[in-house]
């Protein structure tokens, strides 16, 4: 994370939260207009323009994350229209000064490690964690690090995560919370079976198989990235999950960004 290489603005693309509310894109558009910059509205299901600069994501953490998705290539600046927003820059009452900064060239660029999956269905990128979990009785997980078996999990199932989730389902699970420029895989547990159970701090480079064990009787293993459900799991299938070599970038404007979104919106 550091100051931004500012580049030449020139083309920004802005994805809109699903619910359909007001959003000033005219009042945008006048001021972008101003500096040269062309505004394009996004639409999920539509591929989005190459040429795209910079992605303004205006809604919750769900429309940041699908930003992500969407644009992969494209940092994305987001701004909370949803109601806690822990991945956002700023809120709509601050847009103006938002765009102003931009313009301007004034901000951080948080360059965040993703996660890349494979499994029986194909590939898949999350930014914040890949889940493997039963909808109804407990599932058993085998866990391989480097291909090495470290353990068997039974419980809900199994989250492995980035340091930008956390602060978002893992932070349900009890494990810690992770600075963004930390580079590191989280491991832990779904409301395991076992009262001894910690998360585990993996290396970025590790290599992470969980593989469903024949012991599970669940019909329903689904898999999720980034709370997407990619498909269903039967005993016998393999997961495997590491660094993606593409990372996530987010653009804040004040070098504690983290820390103050940890004390406003989670109330830390």
């Amino acid at each position: 994370m550091g100051p931004a290489e500012v580049p030449a603005l020139r083309r920004i693309g802005a994805l809109l939260r699903d619910e359909g509310q007001p959003f000033p894109l005219d009042e945008m558009r006048r001021l972008l207009d101003g500096h040269g910059i062309e505004l394009c509205v996004l639409e999920d299901g539509a591929p989005p323009p190459e040429d795209l600069d910079l992605v303004m994501a205006m809604g919750g953490d769900g429309t940041v994350l699908r930003a992500l998705d969407l644009c992969p290539e494209a940092p994305v600046l987001a701004i909370n229209y949803g109601t806690v927003g822990f991945l956002t820059a700023g809120d709509r009452s601050d847009l103006d000064r938002i765009l102003g900064r931009l313009v301007a060239g004034d901000y951080i660029l948080s360059e965040r490690l993703a996660l890349t999956c494979r499994y029986p269905g194909g590939d898949v990128r999350a930014v914040n964690e890949v889940l493997v979990r039963s909808s109804n009785r407990l599932v058993f997980i085998d866990v391989f690090v480097d291909g090495s078996k470290i353990r068997t999990i039974c419980g809900d199932g199994v989250v492995v995560g980035t340091p930008t989730g956390s602060t978002g389902f893992l932070l349900a699970t009890g494990a810690p919370i992770v600075t963004p420029e930390v580079r590191c895989l989280v491991l832990d547990g779904i409301n395991e079976y076992n009262f001894t159970s910690r998360s585990l701090i993996l290396r970025p480079e590790a290599r992470v198989r969980l593989h469903v064990s024949p012991e599970t009787r669940e019909r329903e293993v689904l898999l999720t990235a980034d709370g997407r459900r990619m498909g269903e799991l039967t005993p016998g299938d393999d997961v495997e999950i590491g660094s993606s070599e593409r990372t996530a970038r987010l653009i804040y404007f004040e070098p504690s960004y983290f820390f103050h979104n940890l004390i406003s919106k989670l109330s830390w």
